[in-house]
């Protein structure tokens, strides 16, 4: 099926869902008045976004004040690039070190779970999710790499702009997609906000995106924001290798997930939402993270694959990975095809996020094209 005919299909059924959709907005709007008065997200408090460009060490810093809010690294040694570390409001780190810069007492499973990104487990049957240092020379055939090739723009401002070019290839060099993505960056006081916008273009050959639970827009969180467990835990990748995620001490583990449809913990993986947002004190602060789809995104509402140890993602692109009820959806992108997909990655410390206010915020990202 063609990236047309499956957009398409996709179209078809937003118009019957249309409707809905736009009542559920307007009561979104009508409940989340006194959330939007009053919350630290109005433009009283808009901090200064700086970015600092290190062509020698192929990073950007980003700042609020000048304190470090992340950083986005692109060097090729890296088989993706991704923004590491993500600092909430008041400094709290929130992404997990390990591998970049291990701390003590955190788990050390899955390195290929850097800080914030954005890949997907098949592209024409290569495994850009799972790709990392750990895989043998002998099985990077598999695999691929996303290699940035330009940043077109490093914008400071009331919103700070990350715009650059990067290639998905294989093994071999050879480019499947071209991607181009826009990060938009914003904060206040106690907020902060990354809106994420990607196009991916075949650029070549026809190129096919299969359905795969293995993306999409992630990040692998702080030991302070994983879900308490005493068990250990086996998972497996597409390609059926186990990855075993011990028990480790639980305390100072305070995570907890919840969804737009009001399922919490563990009960979120695998369902379709609006938004997940995942909560947890660090430091004595209480700080919640979220993740928001977007309406106009393939696959909406998205599926989340949000995992108790600590990986929060979303993931338009898979479906029957993870519901078996469901049709398998892949999309076939004929060279000079391209689909776009947005998301929202919002943070606040302090004080709790109520559902009211992520519809707010899930409102208001539905205007960003």
């Amino acid at each position: 099926m063609s990236v047309r005919n499956v957009l398409t299909n996709v179209s078809k059924n937003r118009s019957l869902k249309k409707i809905s959709l736009v009542i559920r907005i307007m009561t979104v709007l009508l409940m989340t008045i006194p959330a939007v008065l009053t919350c630290s997200c109005q433009t009283s408090d808009v901090k200064e976004v700086k970015l600092v460009t290190s062509d020698t060490r192929e990073r950007i810093d980003i700042y609020i004040d000048d304190v470090l809010f992340t950083s986005f690294h692109y060097s090729s040694d890296f088989e993706k690039p991704f923004l590491y570390p993500v600092n909430a409001p008041g400094g709290y780190v929130i992404t997990r070190g390990f591998p970049i810069d291990p701390r003590q007492g955190e788990r050390v499973d899955h390195p290929h779970q850097v800080g914030l990104w954005f890949n997907h487990g098949s592209v024409n049957g290569l495994d850009f999710w799972n790709n990392s240092s750990a895989i043998p020379a002998g099985r990077k055939g598999g695999y691929g790499h996303i290699i940035v090739k330009e940043i077109v723009k490093a914008e400071s401002g009331e919103k700070g702009i990350l715009e650059l070019i990067a290639n998905w290839n294989d093994n071999e060099g050879n480019t499947l997609l071209e991607e181009r993505t826009r990060y938009i960056l914003s904060a206040t006081d106690h907020t902060r906000t990354i809106d994420h916008i990607t196009t991916l273009t075949a650029v070549n050959d026809t190129v096919t995106i299969f359905d795969n639970k293995e993306g999409l827009f992630a990040i692998r969180v702080d030991r302070a924001f994983e879900m308490p467990s005493d068990e250990a835990l086996v998972f497996t990748d597409e390609r059926g290798n186990p990855t075993t995620v011990p028990a480790v001490d639980n305390t100072g583990v305070t995570g907890m997930y919840l969804s737009s449809h009001g399922l919490k913990g563990d009960a979120v993986w695998g369902t379709r939402n609006d938004w997940v947002l995942l909560s947890g004190t660090k430091d004595n602060t209480l700080i919640t993270m979220g993740i928001f789809d977007h309406t106009e995104n393939p696959g909406y509402p998205a599926y989340f694959h949000a995992r108790g140890y600590g990986l929060f993602s979303i993931n338009n692109l898979g479906q029957k990975s993870y519901d078996p009820n469901q049709e398998a959806v892949s999309y076939n992108l004929e060279k000079g095809d391209s689909l776009t997909l947005r998301h929202r990655f919002f943070i606040k410390s302090g004080t709790e996020v109520m559902p009211e206010e992520a519809d707010s915020v899930f409102v208001e990202f539905s205007k960003v094209l």
